[in-house]
């Protein structure tokens, strides 16, 4: 039954701590039901870069405190708080009746943070370097996070978290004391991936912005860092726009909506997490419900979309929305859609049909002409602009050279984006669209966004990969049990490689360049954080374990993950159990 946390350590500070934070509570939760292997290193999620660790034992104080230049930041501040609830969660609240205050080994956190900037783009700087000390004859024992900005102060202290209850920290029920495992404890960490994403549809099934927010939440215990937000589609409109202020009459109801002010609350509170958020508005066509407010942006009363191609008028608005959009969302990208583009409304409304004539285009050439127009819109705001795959496979050479091509119809179209010099984000539909429940975790787990790049020069421009959750049949009834816990599959799972000694630790541990075994179990981690070679069925053995404690651990945080192994996504348990191994 021993410490699960045999092996390391997560990624974060307080979390790490978090994740230092309960081993003792999983393993005996699971019991002998459960065996683990002899010294292998199962349920690290995700495995550092680079770390070492110890043997020795080390009490927190409940009064934990941080000092350190980092508790300037609200950022840091505000994600110590966090964290620190959740790592005394079960602490001993009525401390207060005894007559003698126990001593504790660590009673505070240093944070250094060697930039003052707070600023959140894509690429911002996520490594941080974690230590756990024991104490020596000059000093006591310490906890230290160092970073070079505050969010990758924000990764130490968060990244751990996931495990908090399955890793190097326990709680004693007997002594009430939150204990550090296996110090002393040295991390080195930084992800592999800049965009690690999570599209979110709230045009097919309006969210609240308390679910969304607790959506937000939960992304941040798997280290993802972008959420996509999938605002408007042909079905509804729910979004305000100042400039044009009757689109939003395309929502469903009058309270189905997002106002600026919630719009605001949720970049805002992104960010606190180290999330970015980027938008989108999808045209020329999944646009239908525009015409709601303004039928003049529709070919004809009959035929709704794609929007007019013909009219001035049609790039005001997505001007308008652009320009309001551009005061809320300081994300560098930008998604103008641009997919599943069918322009018989354009060839068969006379209106339009004459226009191409007129402009000696083809309904194809004026399917070119939006898309490259709405482009340089966007980049008249400082955008970015992203566009799903179907614009690069039509016409490639006419897309601006600052595009993020958005892969989802299935493999190997980042490969040839990145060989003309475009940037990429993988999402192939068959593996990482969540809406798609009979996708097992397998799949998900397996998908490589750099799969057929070879050239490092190639592979940079990827930017990483985004799990879709298309919302036509998930609200808020079951949204979270839709994403979890097979989004994690995709944030997770790298192998990384050691060599135990014969006083039990681990040697020579990496996760860069390829994987070995420890007496033959390979080691998952973060697949978008980490580095990922496995070449053992060994893998998706431990990986369905570690995915189990994941998703128990996100039970136990209030988020409504589905089991694991269901054949079709967030359908209920078969039976009694318990959420580790269902």
């Amino acid at each position: 039954m021993g410490l699960l946390c045999i092996p390391i350590i997560l990624s974060r500070v307080v979390p790490t701590l978090l994740l230092i934070c309960c081993g003792f509570f999983v393993s005996q939760a699971r019991g002998v039901r459960t065996p683990q292997p002899e010294r292998s290193l199962p349920f690290i999620w995700p495995l550092p870069k680079q770390f070492s660790f110890g043997n020795e034992t080390l009490s927190l104080d409940p009064a934990f405190s941080l000092s350190g230049n980092g508790a300037a930041s609200p950022i840091v501040r505000d994600a110590f708080e966090r964290y620190k609830g959740i790592v005394f969660k079960n602490g001993d609240r009525f401390s207060f009746l005894r007559t003698l205050r126990p001593v504790y080994d660590i009673t505070k956190l240093s944070i250094t943070v060697h930039s003052k900037s707070d600023e959140l783009q894509l690429g911002v700087d996520e490594s941080y370097i974690l230590t756990v000390s024991t104490a020596n004859l000059l000093s006591g024992a310490g906890l230290t996070i160092e970073a070079n900005t505050v969010f990758g102060a924000l990764r130490g202290l968060e990244e751990a978290l996931p495990h908090t209850f399955s890793q190097l920290c326990s709680f004693d029920y007997t002594t009430k004391n939150v204990q550090i495992h296996k110090a002393p404890w040295s991390i080195r960490d930084k992800p592999r991936f800049q965009y690690r994403g999570l599209m979110l549809d709230t045009a097919r099934h309006y969210l609240p912005v308390i679910v969304i927010k607790q959506i937000i939440e939960s992304m941040s215990y798997a280290k993802l860092n972008v959420l996509h937000w999938h605002i408007i589609d042909e079905q509804s409109f729910p979004f305000e726009v100042p400039t044009y202020p009757n689109l939003w009459k395309g929502s469903y109801s009058n309270w189905e909506r997002y106002t600026i002010e919630d719009a605001h609350e949720i970049v805002n509170f992104s960010k606190m997490r180290g999330i970015n958020v980027m938008a989108e508005v999808d045209v020329p066509g999944h646009a239908a419900s525009w015409g709601v407010g303004y039928p003049d942006l529709w070919p004809s009363p009959s035929c709704n979309q794609p929007l007019d191609v013909s009219k001035k008028f049609t790039f005001d608005v997505l001007s308008g929305i652009l320009t309001d959009m551009r005061k809320i969302f300081p994300f560098e990208l930008f998604h103008l859609g641009g997919d599943e583009v069918n322009t018989d409304c354009w060839t068969n409304t006379s209106a339009v049909h004459k226009w191409l004539q007129k402009k000696n285009m083809t309904a194809e050439d004026a399917y070119e002409y939006f898309v490259v127009k709405a482009q340089n819109i966007a980049l008249t705001k400082n955008w970015s602009p992203v566009n799903w795959e179907e614009t690069f496979n039509t016409f490639p050479t006419k897309l601006h050279p600052q595009t993020v091509v958005h892969n989802w119809l299935g493999p190997g179209v980042c490969p040839k984006a990145v060989a003309k010099g475009f940037r990429c984000i993988f999402s192939n539909q068959g593996a990482w669209y969540l809406d798609h429940l009979n996708v097992p975790w397998e799949v998900v787990y397996a998908a490589e966004p750099l799969e057929g790049i070879h050239k490092a020069s190639e592979q940079k421009l990827v930017l990483g990969g985004e799990v879709c959750m298309w919302g036509e049949t998930a609200d808020t009834s079951d949204i979270q049990q839709t994403i979890w816990p097979r989004a994690a599959a995709a944030a997770g799972f790298r192998v990384c490689y050691g060599k135990i000694g014969k006083d039990g630790r681990i040697e020579k541990c990496g996760c860069w360049i390829r994987s070995c075994k420890i007496n033959n179990y390979l080691f998952p981690t973060e697949r978008l954080w980490s580095p990922r070679d496995y070449t053992s069925g060994h893998a998706s053995e431990i990986a369905l374990q570690r995915l189990q404690y994941f998703r128990c651990l996100l039970n136990r945080r209030g988020v409504a993950a589905a089991p694991v192994t269901n054949y079709n996504a967030r359908t209920a348990p078969i039976g009694p159990g318990s959420c580790f191994v269902q």
